[in-house]
């Protein structure tokens, strides 16, 4: 058992992250506050393993080092956190941690190479001396108050992907960019059924918390996770993530998944039993002009417009989708459900080959990127012919607008929402104006419209009005409106007015 349960170490932690964040944007702060806990954690730990080689060994140093450097990972001689704390008050306290890392990843160049992205000497980013050094001291300080040397992978991955949804919290649309709300997660991950023995893949995997939960929902290990992401920083965090909760083997790139996937195997598109993912809705810009000449061929049902990149995303996940039994599971803006032109042709397409399993409507108001409400598209091959599922010739429509709990910034989806949809899904459920399964015949008679209110009906009728009761009631109000106006137009007569 480690010194602190998940609530505390997480509450510590985002003490000591947050301590100085002022100083810096959040979307910034962030990844020094994040780089700073991986620090810890990974001298945290090697000091526990030091201590317990230098036991076996009877405190012969040199033995110690030699099986140390055989271990998961290995810190050389002056560059742990206690090291690098003691020499907290030199001017340049920046430049000591960014050599202590360099050494750190050039020790462990096969799992942690180029992991910390940040330069903790930057005056371009941290500000000049003073301000740098201010900063750089807090986080130290409230780092070496959290010892991690007990804690558990899984705690202190479940605690670092807690920082980074807190972060996210602050950072707006930018948040979009690296992580995807827990609770909506959790239910992606759920509704994509992934099973023992699958490869899990997240095209746009963000810091990677989407990935490690589709994973969680296997009972044991036997699961290869994969992912790409285009943004530098932000695949370092993912990095860290997956090193954080025990996944060193997770295969990560960095890159543009629409005009460079990088999941390659013999030099075609890799597949996966499951694919999740959370892409930036509506993306401009994505790469459509290279899209006829792809040589994956990814866009053979259409291309979808430059202005945006909702289907490019979905079209690339179904093409690394294991012909016949691969799943997939997409946060997609409703947009995608009915637009028509190039998009109307690339939705009828999949609807004709039965691809297009569900159809779940979310509430708004769930994510920091956009408060419009947004759907989970779920794409099942084993529904194409020749797979277990051919004959089911039927989607399902989930209006769950309502499952959510109010917030003053946002809404939350909480866990008996997440229930309740995920449970209609796997049991494909009718519920009165909450679900219904819609044979394709008529989908096709609304011209492959995917929008859902046209097959759940959510209407609601006006409750009867008493009349009576009403009439009763502006009576009663009547001699309270009198007494209101005599005192307005008697304020207004001392000013001058009435």
């Amino acid at each position: 058992m480690g010194k602190y349960n998940q609530d505390e170490l997480n509450r510590l932690l985002w003490a000591a992250a947050d301590s100085s964040r002022g100083l810096v944007d959040a979307s910034v702060f962030k990844d020094y506050s994040l780089s700073m806990l991986f620090y810890k954690y990974l001298s945290d730990k090697n000091k526990i393993e030091r201590a317990k080689y230098l036991g076996r060994f009877n405190g012969d140093a040199e033995r110690a080092e030699a099986k140390m450097k055989m271990s998961r990972f290995y810190l050389p001689t002056g560059t742990s956190f206690d090291e690098i704390y003691a020499k907290k008050d030199d001017d340049n306290i920046g430049e000591h941690l960014n050599i202590a890392l360099r050494a750190i990843e050039n020790q462990n160049k096969a799992k942690l190479e180029g992991v910390f992205a940040v330069d903790f000497n930057s005056e371009s980013t941290l500000g000049k001396l003073d301000q740098r050094n201010k900063m750089l001291r807090n986080l130290l300080d409230d780092f070496n108050a959290v010892d991690l040397s007990d804690e558990t992978e899984n705690v202190v991955g479940d605690a670092y992907m807690y920082l980074i949804e807190k972060f996210g919290s602050d950072a707006g649309k930018k948040a979009g960019e690296f992580f995807t709300r827990a609770s909506v997660a959790k239910l992606v991950a759920r509704l994509a059924r992934p099973r023992a023995g699958d490869r899990i893949c997240d095209p746009t995997c963000g810091s990677g918390g989407l990935l490690l939960l589709a994973g969680s929902n296997v009972d044991g290990r036997d699961y290869a996770l994969y992912g790409q992401e285009k943004v530098g920083s932000t695949f370092q965090l993912a990095r860290m993530n997956m090193f954080l909760h025990g996944m060193d083997s997770a295969h990560l790139e960095w890159g543009d998944t629409l005009n460079n996937p990088l999941l390659l195997e013999n030099d075609q598109l890799m597949k996966f039993d499951v694919c999740v993912a959370n892409p930036p809705f509506s993306l401009d810009k994505w790469g459509a002009e290279n899209a006829e000449v792809d040589r994956f061929h990814r866009f053979w049902r259409g291309v979808p417009p430059k202005s945006k990149g909702d289907y490019a995303f979905i079209l690339h996940m179904v093409e690394t989708l294991r012909e016949k039994t691969g799943r997939m599971a997409v946060i997609v803006p409703h947009g995608v459900l009915f637009r028509g032109a190039a998009e109307g042709k690339i939705r009828k397409q999949l609807i004709d080959e039965n691809l297009i399993d569900a159809v779940i409507g979310l509430p708004a108001g769930l994510f920091q990127t956009t408060g419009i409400p947004v759907a989970i598209l779920i794409v099942d091959k084993a529904r194409a012919k020749g797979g277990e599922r051919e004959d089911e010739k039927d989607i399902l429509f989930i209006e769950a607008s309502k499952e959510f709990k109010p917030g003053k910034a946002m809404n939350t989806l909480e866990q008996n929402n997440a229930d309740k949809i995920y449970e209609t899904f796997a049991e494909r459920k009718e519920v009165k104006k909450f679900s219904r399964v819609v044979p394709i015949s008529e989908v096709m008679e609304n011209d492959y419209n995917l929008n859902i209110t046209r097959y759940v009906d959510t209407f609601e009728e006006e409750k009867e009005i008493n009349i009576k009761a009403t009439l009763q009631r502006i009576d009663e109000l009547k001699p309270q409106i009198e007494e209101l106006d005599k005192k307005i137009r008697a304020t207004l007569k001392e000013l001058g007015i009435g």
